[in-house]
């Protein structure tokens, strides 16, 4: 696990990053299918999230604002590119909502280890992006910017109730995902999904949000309902753990596979700022059975109060600062080629390792 750190250079608020206590979370079940036929186990509501994501994009400023984070794990997903010396006629950015990935592919620096080096924006290793999302208004919410011109782009709705991907096999030659992924009932048969439409030897290259991912608001929130209501609801999304991705990368047939997570934290003022965000990035809660309607308020002024005291800190004018972890997953797989390397047979090797160490 690496923890980085993240500074925004046009933030609402000021962000820094910290070390947080690791708190166990709830687990994300998975029904496991790859077929990519959508299976009757559900955990998301399709609908509220697309509704969610759709009233976040009408407010184009607002949801602008907190575009922060969506736009760093997007860098971090582009740099990948750095190591991959082809080029990519056709990419498909899947779950692109408000293109972040695409204004990535753009920066001037890709490299910030860099920042001297005369390196190409990495859209120049693209053909052509195709970005889909289920968001019409996500989509197009900057479609009238600079970053369009750079860039060769086909925007695709895509009907937000989850179904097989509208593309036949082998037609992509990579397929980039940045933070969209969390909200899938059927991540197994997705990833299947992707693995068809990949030619061979292609890459898929993704982040989602996984582990502990703010655990700081799950706990407050759950010791808050406790102590006012006696009992707790689900306010916080079940989230994949990096564990379980390598798993579902072979289960869907992805060779040569990468993942590493990573911590993201940033600092909010209070707890109100928080779900602000977090309700302007579209990242609502959208669990199935939730409660419906708004948190009360005395659990909310519980929550605030449990939440400073837990995992509050002073910053150096006094005022206290609370952290907000985001736990990202990356992953890297490629569809099997011809020309892919390949591990040799079991039991074909002529050297044995207790020679080459030296022991007996």
């Amino acid at each position: 696990m690496r923890l980085t750190p993240f500074s925004p250079t046009a933030l609402r608020r000021p962000l820094s990053s910290r070390l947080v206590p690791k708190i166990p979370h709830q687990k994300r079940p998975y029904a496991f299918q790859t077929s990519g036929i959508p299976t009757s186990f559900q955990v998301f509501n399709n609908r509220t999230k697309w509704l969610q994501r759709e009233r976040a994009a009408s407010n184009a400023e607002a949801s602008r604002q907190a575009d922060y984070l969506k736009d760093e794990v997007a860098m971090r997903v582009a740099e990948r590119l750095l190591d991959v010396k082809r080029t990519f006629p056709l990419t498909l950015d899947f779950g692109a909502y408000t293109n972040s990935l695409a204004r990535a592919l753009t920066n001037p620096n890709p490299d910030p280890s860099q920042p001297d080096a005369d390196i190409p924006p990495l859209a120049t290793k693209i053909g052509k992006l195709v970005a889909a999302d289920s968001s019409q208004k996500a989509l197009f919410r900057d479609a009238e910017l600079e970053f369009n011109k750079e860039i060769n782009m086909e925007r695709v709705v895509l009907p937000y109730e989850e179904g097989p991907l509208p593309w036949e096999n082998n037609t992509f030659d990579m397929v980039l995902s940045s933070l969209s992924m969390h909200w899938i009932n059927d991540l197994p048969g997705v990833l299947g999904q992707i693995n068809r439409i990949l030619k061979p030897d292609a890459p898929f290259i993704g982040a989602m949000l996984g582990g502990d991912t703010l655990f700081e608001l799950r706990t407050s929130l759950q010791l808050a309902e406790q102590e006012r209501r006696g009992g707790i609801g689900v306010h916080v999304s079940p989230l994949a753990d990096v564990k379980d991705v390598g798993g579902l990368l072979g289960k869907a047939g992805f060779k040569m596979l990468t993942v590493d997570v990573e911590d993201i934290v940033v600092e909010y003022p209070d707890t109100f700022a928080l779900m602000e965000d977090l309700q302007a990035m579209g990242e609502g809660n959208a669990v199935l059975g939730r409660e419906v309607g708004a948190i009360g308020k005395d659990v909310l002024l519980a929550a605030e109060g449990i939440y400073r005291e837990l995992h509050g800190s002073k910053v150096e004018d006094g005022t206290v600062r609370l952290p907000a972890t985001f736990r990202v997953i990356h992953m890297i797989g490629w569809k099997e080629g011809g020309d892919q390397p390949k591990p040799l047979p079991r039991g074909s090797g002529e050297i044995n390792l207790r020679d080459v160490l030296g022991t007996k």
